[in-house]
């Protein structure tokens, strides 16, 4: 039932919007009108003002909200919650997309494609396309597109869930092969580390300084980075100090992530680290400050839950296979799941995502259409 065309057409005009990280003016609207149109009451957030007041990166960009719809439903059954988010990440400005022969939907090799998460709205609206053309029984209907969420899902972190019915929620954003879901997903806690030392004359007196390079380097030679155990990884991704090669650098700053499947294992990873260099830089006599927020929650959603029981059902409906996992992966569904809605990230036809590798397919696209169809109109 689902309009190959359509869909295909759909998303290729999402594309062209450009919409990176607090820049989702255009598709917002663009949306806004597509819902709409399809019989749902539409309502945007405040989470672009609140957004633009806290974070310099916002810019001049015109603050933009999350959208929530909501389309009644005509038969018994409770409500369910579908989401994808609207932005993209960099390079997204300018996104065209080339089809080949096979089906196989690419930006022209510049830029991203924007299938994370564009191939997830698309399903999403073909899927309510189908369900009045050709008048299939649902019950309600919500859906909550959010913004922000490369940026450790800020958008999603702001949306008033009060207003939201539905205690199950499918995330249309995970990359894999149709049937691909996330059960799990980490706390994710980024850092910055302050090392301050004391600059001196590198040739004339370098006694009289405290080089905070050679402070962070110590600590950092005591810290296990990549995988800390089987759920749990530790990276130090960024480094900055020093003024010049003939001056002892008197700062050393250095930003880092920890991510787990258990919170308090991320906490403990954090004061390990917090210790290492209050170590080092005590020998020395240097001072340390350190930042650090917990952008996301870690989650685990049981495989006997009705979320879950639900999506296997709707794959052997469609005849994809079910394969669920976890994932060291943050998305909107952290933020979902910690305010009391059960859910789970699926696969909606994008790979290779965050590279200008980007890809999606036809076929992809259709059997996430499907997926999406099913799970708003399962009555089991």
């Amino acid at each position: 039932m689902i309009n190959r065309n359509r869909l295909v057409s759909q998303f290729k005009r999402m594309v062209e919007f450009d919409s990176e990280t607090y820049h989702e003016r255009e598709i917002a609207d663009y949306l806004k009108e597509e819902m709409k149109q399809l019989g749902f009451a539409v309502t945007e957030d405040d989470a672009g003002i609140r957004l633009k007041e806290r974070i310099a990166e916002y810019g001049d960009a015109i603050p933009t909200g999350n959208l929530y719809g909501f389309l009644k439903g005509n038969t018994a059954g409770k409500p369910v919650l579908l989401s994808a988010h609207m932005d993209t990440v960099r390079p997204g400005v300018g996104k065209h997309t080339a089809e080949d022969e096979n089906g196989v939907i690419t930006s022209r090799g510049d830029t991203v494609l924007g299938a994370d998460d564009l191939s997830g709205i698309a399903a999403i609206l073909e899927a309510v396309h189908t369900i009045r053309e050709h008048n299939i029984p649902h019950p309600d209907i919500e859906v909550l597109f959010p913004v922000a969420e490369e940026n450790y899902g800020k958008g999603s972190q702001l949306a008033d869930y009060s207003a939201i019915h539905s205690r199950q929620a499918y995330v249309f954003d995970l990359s894999g092969e149709i049937g691909n879901a996330a059960l799990a997903a980490p706390t994710l806690l980024s850092f910055e580390i302050r090392v301050k030392g004391k600059n001196a004359h590198a040739g004339f007196c370098p006694q009289l300084g405290i080089n905070a390079i050679e402070v962070a380097a110590t600590a950092i030679s005591r810290i296990k980075q990549g995988w800390a155990d089987e759920e749990t990884t530790v990276n130090i991704g960024k480094i900055s100090g020093g003024k010049q090669g003939n001056i002892v650098s008197d700062e050393c700053i250095l930003i880092g992530e920890i991510r787990s499947l258990k919170d308090d294992r991320a906490m403990e990873e954090w004061e390990k680290i917090k210790k290492v260099f209050e170590e080092a830089a005590a020998c020395r006599g240097g001072n340390i400050e350190f930042l650090f927020e917990k952008q996301i929650e870690a989650y685990e959603i049981g495989e006997d839950e009705e979320v879950v029981k639900r999506f296997k059902r709707v794959c052997d409906e469609i005849g994809v296979k079910a394969v669920t996992h976890k994932t060291l992966g943050g998305s909107d569904n952290n933020h979902f799941v910690h305010n009391g809605i059960r859910g789970i990230v699926v696969a909606c036809g994008m790979n290779e995502v965050h590279t200008t590798s980007e890809y999606t397919t036809v076929h992809q696209l259709e059997k996430s259409a499907l997926l999406a169809l099913g799970l708003m109109t399962d009555q089991n």
